[in-house]
C-alpha cells in the first residue's frame, strides 16, 4: 500500500510540476503584453480593451493553473511564525489537519460551484461585453475548475506526504 501511495503522489507531483513549468512561461508572455500596452498607451496614446483583457486573462491562467505548483513547492501564503520552528512530525500534522479540514473541502465546494458557472459560460459561448474585447471569455472561466482540480490533486499529494512522514517518523521512534 505504501508503494502505491508513493507512486500516486509522485504521479501527481510530476503532473503539477509539468503544468507549473508550462504556466510559468505565461509570465514572460504577460510581461511582453504589458510592455506593449504601456508603450502603446504612453508613446502612441492608444489602448485596446482586448489587450487589457488579455493581461487579466493571462494573469488568471498564471494564478489559477499555478496554484498547485506553488503548493507543491511550499510557496503558498502561510504565517510561519510557529510553523518554521516545528519539527518534521509537527509540520506533517499541521499539513494533514489543514489539508483534510480546510484545503480539500474548499477545493471540492469551489469546483462544484465553478462547474455550473463555467458550463453556462461555455453554453452561451460567452465573450467580452466590451467593444474590442476578447471573444472567448469562457476559456478563461474554464481555468477555474481546472485550476481547482489541480490544487485538489496537489492537496491529495500533500495529504499522502504527511501520512508517509508521520508513519515513517513513527517507525523510526519504535
Amino acid at each position: 500500500m505504501r508503494k502505491l501511495l508513493i507512486s500516486f503522489r509522485s504521479a501527481i507531483n510530476r503532473f503539477n510540476e509539468a503544468v507549473g513549468r508550462g504556466v510559468a512561461w505565461l509570465t514572460t508572455v504577460l510581461v511582453l503584453v504589458i510592455v506593449y500596452d504601456v508603450a502603446a498607451r504612453y508613446l502612441f496614446n492608444t489602448s485596446s480593451a482586448g489587450i487589457v483583457e488579455l493581461e487579466w486573462h493571462l494573469f488568471s491562467f498564471i494564478f489559477l493553473l499555478g496554484a498547485a505548483y506553488a503548493l507543491k513547492h511550499d510557496r503558498h501564503v502561510r504565517v510561519d511564525v510557529f510553523y518554521q520552528n516545528f519539527s518534521l512530525r509537527q509540520k506533517a500534522w499541521v499539513n494533514l489537519v489543514g489539508t483534510v479540514l480546510f484545503l480539500i473541502p474548499f477545493c471540492v465546494v469551489a469546483i462544484v460551484a465553478a462547474w455550473e458557472f463555467t458550463k453556462n459560460s461555455w453554453m452561451i459561448q460567452e465573450g467580452s461585453p466590451d467593444p474590442g474585447g476578447l471573444p472567448a471569455r469562457y476559456v478563461v472561466k474554464a481555468a477555474i475548475p481546472i485550476g481547482l482540480t489541480l490544487l485538489l490533486l496537489q492537496a491529495v499529494s500533500l495529504l499522502i506526504e504527511s501520512l508517509l512522514t508521520l508513519t515513517e517518523t513513527t517507525r523510526s521512534y519504535d
